[in-house]
């Protein structure tokens, strides 16, 4: 499961990104350049959407798990042990934050030998500030959809059920948002779902972490203030917070027959 699942997200890179790198070259001739700004590619500027991909497929998935669970008995037993109900959500949860991390590492390293370039002209003092500041987004962000998993999986009684609404947020979730492309360059519908989809503010997080404040790509200047950042966080720690409140609620209702 760990390693299966970072297949598709590995062909979005080698296949797409390279593809479509070079096209953007064709098409979208190079810019002015602007003097101590870097100028970023197409493939590195979505590599941050292929990670938002991994850890989007990793963390909602990880409900099939919990059904699982449900269907041979196992979370009868949990149910029944004088655990708290919140410490078993917590548990499953750390899990899946575990193999995200680890893929996030995977697709980084992967990436980096197809030509992304994270961290580009980054002193070491900076890379490391801004690894921790990835793996704090990457924390929120997989939390939230790691709750939203558990609740959704508690909800239903199949997992063929489970699979189908996974599939349903999963496309809408990573399309509506910043994965591929520049949210200017989107319709006004995306880009207004765009502004209340957490994808878009992890992969904001991360990009700003990864490629700096300021770099030059797609012909235009990009610039993400402090002010943007913060907000991104809040947003995810409001996303995270949210869904722990429903997963909670849900696991603390839930009977196993």
């Amino acid at each position: 499961m760990l390693f299966t699942s970072l297949v598709q997200p590995a062909l979005w890179l080698a296949l797409y990104g390279i593809s479509m790198s070079s096209n953007f070259k064709v098409i979208i001739p190079p810019g002015p350049s602007i003097p101590g700004i870097p100028t970023i590619d197409y493939l590195t500027f979505m590599a941050a959407g292929v990670i938002a991909l991994t850890i989007l497929f990793t963390c909602l998935y990880s409900g099939i798990t919990l059904q699982f669970d449900k269907e041979f008995g196992l979370m009868k037993e949990m149910l029944a042990s004088p655990l708290p109900r919140s410490h078993i959500l917590i548990g499953l949860s750390l899990s899946g934050l575990t193999k995200s991390i680890i893929q996030t590492l995977i697709i980084i390293g992967f990436g980096y030998i197809l030509g992304v370039r994270f961290f580009q002209d980054f002193a070491f003092y900076n890379i490391f500030i801004s690894v921790l500041g990835m793996f704090l987004f990457i924390l929120l962000f997989a939390m939230g959809l790691l709750f939203l998993s558990s609740t959704v999986a508690l909800k239903l009684k199949t997992h063929e059920g489970l699979q189908g609404v996974i599939t349903l947020l999963s496309l809408p979730l990573f399309f509506a948002s910043n994965a591929l492309y520049p949210l200017t360059s989107l319709p006004l519908a995306i880009r207004i779902m765009s502004y209340i989809n957490p994808v878009s503010y992890f992969i904001l997080g991360l990009r700003y972490f990864t490629l700096g404040s300021d770099f030059y790509s797609f012909g235009d200047y990009y610039s993400y203030s402090s002010q943007e950042i913060v907000f991104a966080l809040l947003f995810l720690l409001g996303f995270a917070s949210i869904t722990y409140l429903f997963a909670l609620r849900t696991i603390k209702r839930v009977k196993i027959t």
